[in-house]
């Protein structure tokens, strides 16, 4: 008998996810809570693991196809059921073990979130390992390509972009997976133009006609890009933005940054200015609540917490996570927790639960030169800050010219909830930690 999966809702009611890659084929044999599939949704990169036990009977979408939710996307015969867990080698993935038996066939499926180290999967049937060929062996023939190449996000999403089949390239990863630098050299050996990578010659991007005569490259909108557009959209047309600009003598910010760099309690921990605005933050919304709010038709909803977003800029597109409860966190603690959010953004592991109900959100534009800008608040939301760079400004003191550390605090309002002299309060706040970082001794 056949059991048909559906796609599940991984969480936070998404209504599509694209199928990144198969980790099954036809007629192998699976056993509960071995990975099918790695799927990209809105909002992350997510295996899913078998509710059923048996072998492989069809695979009913495609890689690269966009699926709905609670649409059949494999087959599986309930005749043919692998080995109990307690039967697998001792390199069996740890999760694996957690299934009760035949009951666990039918627990509620969670996706298992970001894609974990390949040595720790559970062991299935694969075609016998091929010896590494030699690099100059361009391209390799069919046989001895594997079916679904493994890869990790950042490295799928810059082979899409160069046009290049991830099962043409030879990897030379520890568990068999191509590795960026596999991809860099089979574009350079098959000479095929690099005009997406960035830091491309202007050169590479220009076409002659005679070369083509579709001189238009044409990208699918879909997964983290078509979120971002529908959200930004939505946030455009049903916010009234109001924006404002202050310039911030940053100066003893720099200074205690620096001595928080020395200091052992910081030790082993990246501190940079971004740590002091966003602890700024938080101290302005508790003197100005009225920005850390919702809008609805029949209430302003005031949060009594703080989940501070962080907009990250990821080679799955743009992504918010968000701290949760950042205003319990000392100044250590938030440091800590600024590392992790961003480094598991740029490698796709952040999760779908750290991407909602984010209260407030910062965009650090400095980090890429950038003065100030007009940011779309993110829907939910009443405020964004755009933290702009900071650069050594002549500043006029006491009557002279000087040097000084200076920076631009850009803030977008909805204007339904702020009127102009509290956003101005807030951001005036905000920059007065900036200016006196020993404000925060209030805290």
């Amino acid at each position: 008998m056949s059991q048909i999966f559906n796609l599940p809702d991984v969480g936070e009611g998404l209504t599509e996810a694209e199928i990144l890659s198969w980790k099954v084929a036809v007629g192998d044999t699976v056993a509960v809570n071995d990975v099918l599939v790695e799927i990209e949704t809105a909002k992350s990169v997510v295996e899913l693991p078998s509710p059923y036990a048996g072998r492989v009977e069809k695979l009913m979408a495609e890689e690269g196809q966009t699926v709905e939710v609670e649409s059949p996307i494999i087959a599986i015969s309930a005749g043919d059921a692998a080995p109990e867990q307690n039967a697998t080698p001792a390199t069996a993935e740890p999760a694996s073990r957690d299934a009760k038996g035949a009951g666990a066939q039918q627990a509620a499926l969670v996706g298992s979130g970001p894609k974990a180290d390949s040595v720790k999967r559970r062991a299935r049937k694969r075609p016998e390992p091929v010896s590494a060929e030699p690099a100059a062996s361009f391209p390799l023939p069919s046989k001895h390509v594997a079916s679904h190449a493994l890869a990790k996000p950042p490295v799928r999403k810059a082979a899409q972009d160069m046009g290049i089949n991830l099962r043409d390239v030879p990897p030379t990863g520890a568990q068999g997976q191509v590795t960026k630098k596999d991809l860099l050299n089979y574009a350079a050996h098959m000479a095929l133009p690099q005009a997406t990578q960035p830091g491309a010659s202007p050169s590479s991007f220009w076409q002659a006609t005679e070369i083509s005569d579709d001189r238009i490259e044409r990208i699918p909108v879909k997964g983290v890009r078509k979120a971002t557009a529908a959200a930004m959209v939505k946030s455009s047309f049903s916010a009234p933005h109001v924006s404002i600009f202050v310039d911030v003598d940053a100066s003893r910010t720099m200074e205690f940054v620096k001595r928080l760099k020395k200091s052992p309690q910081f030790e082993g921990i990246r501190v940079t200015p971004l740590l002091i605005l966003a602890k700024a933050v938080i101290w302005a919304a508790a003197r100005n609540p009225q920005v850390n709010a919702t809008w609805t038709d029949s209430e302003i909803q005031i949060k009594h917490f703080m989940n501070l977003g962080i907009a990250a800029a990821t080679p799955r597109g743009l992504m918010v996570p968000n701290i949760k409860n950042a205003h319990e966190l000392n100044l250590r603690e938030l440091a800590i927790a600024l590392n992790d959010l961003t480094a598991r953004a740029r490698e796709g592991k952040t999760q779908p639960a750290e991407m909602s109900n984010g209260t407030m959100t910062i965009t650090n534009i400095g980090s890429l030169g950038i003065d100030t800008g007009t940011p779309i608040i993110n829907p939910g939301e009443a405020a964004i800050i755009a933290f702009g760079t900071i650069k050594e400004k002549p500043w006029v003191v006491s009557g002279e010219v000087i040097p000084r550390w200076v920076t631009t605090l850009g803030g977008s309002f909805d204007h339904r909830i702020l009127d102009g002299d509290l956003s101005a309060r807030f951001l005036a706040d905000v920059a007065s930690i900036l200016e006196e970082p020993a404000l925060l001794l209030d805290m």
